[in-house]
């Protein structure tokens, strides 16, 4: 942690320690087929390891200061062994560290990406050409479409030579589907232990090869401290969960008033912190609806007569 606080702090305009920041390993992109029928090429990843040291955190793409969530401070390009893109290439990614500051203001935002609401990222950058696959000039210059098949060969673009690297934003759909929040990013030497709840390699293929193996007293000490940080996230997905629930609860009564609460609880159950979030999305859209425009403005009349009539709050 030692080496990535002092990449941390060249960003910083004070001196932070470790109990300072949050750190976490974000995929940004790669070199296979998007949905947007895109791709990176090696060359491209790798200058683009470098333009995003440094660059800012937003969501979805919308760039004013106050939108701005974390910073890369270290980025590379990795090529996971045996993997392969969807036309048969090695496939690699580019991989960043990124830290926000500790505050009450940040506890939320640290909470969903702990929980795993918060994950999936899009990149902001510019490239100088946009190859197409078919017949190798420039997309802008030539007749084929993106996404539609030609002699039996899908046509999609390769970016190359990218010039800049303007920010990375949390959306909802990324273009490229393995971009996100990841476990597993050492930063530095191969060996380097992980930092938030992972093992190093070494200790990966013991644990996995199966028989009887022998731990060392520091790879005792990684694997509890690894256990230990898997209990923090544990705890905090608890949270999440159960803060999700309790909003459903409170929510069915408008979107399913006939339907009893134990029926709502046995409804949650089994279902995951993200096909909660969504359940309580829908309840929200729904309860939108049945509720008045501004109901705020109007009450029943309690007047003596009966009458039906509404009355503006003022």
């Amino acid at each position: 942690m030692e080496e990535e606080m002092k990449a941390i702090n060249r960003f910083t305009r004070k001196e932070l320690s470790e109990e300072d920041v949050y750190v976490f390993s974000v995929v940004l992109c790669d070199n296979d087929i998007d949905r947007d029928y895109e791709r990176f090429s090696d060359e491209a990843l790798e200058s683009l390891s470098k333009l995003f040291v440094g660059v800012t955190g937003i969501a979805d793409h919308d760039p004013r200061s106050s939108n701005q969530t974390a910073r890369i401070f270290a980025c590379r390009v990795e090529a996971p062994a045996g993997q392969k893109t969807s036309d048969g290439r090695a496939y690699r990614r580019l991989c960043a560290r990124a830290y926000l500051p500790r505050s009450e203001q940040t506890k939320e935002m640290i909470l969903a990406l702990d929980s795993g609401i918060k994950k999936e990222v899009s990149v902001g950058c510019a490239v100088k050409s946009r190859i197409c696959s078919i017949c190798g000039e420039d997309i802008t210059h030539c007749e084929h479409r993106k996404g539609q098949q030609y002699g039996g060969r899908l046509c999609y673009v390769t970016l190359t030579d990218p010039t800049d690297a303007y920010e990375w934003s949390f959306v909802a759909v990324p273009a490229q589907k393995e971009a996100g929040v990841i476990k597993n990013f050492r930063y530095g030497t191969a060996d380097k232990q992980q930092q938030e709840g992972g093992v190093s390699m070494d200790i990966e293929k013991k644990l996995f090869t199966g028989g009887e193996q022998h731990f060392t007293a520091a790879e005792l000490q990684e694997l509890a401290n690894a256990y230990r940080a898997l209990q923090k996230k544990a705890a905090d997905g608890e949270m999440v969960r159960d803060k999700l629930i309790k909003d459903i609860s409170g929510l069915s009564s408008v979107v399913l008033p006939k339907l009893g609460s134990e029926t709502v609880m046995k409804m949650t159950e089994g279902l995951t912190v993200g096909q909660l979030d969504e359940m309580k999305s829908a309840f929200e859209s729904k309860a939108a609806e049945n509720l008045p425009l501004h109901p705020q403005l109007f009450r029943p009349s309690t007047a003596a007569n009966g009458s039906n009539d509404f009355y503006q709050n003022i």
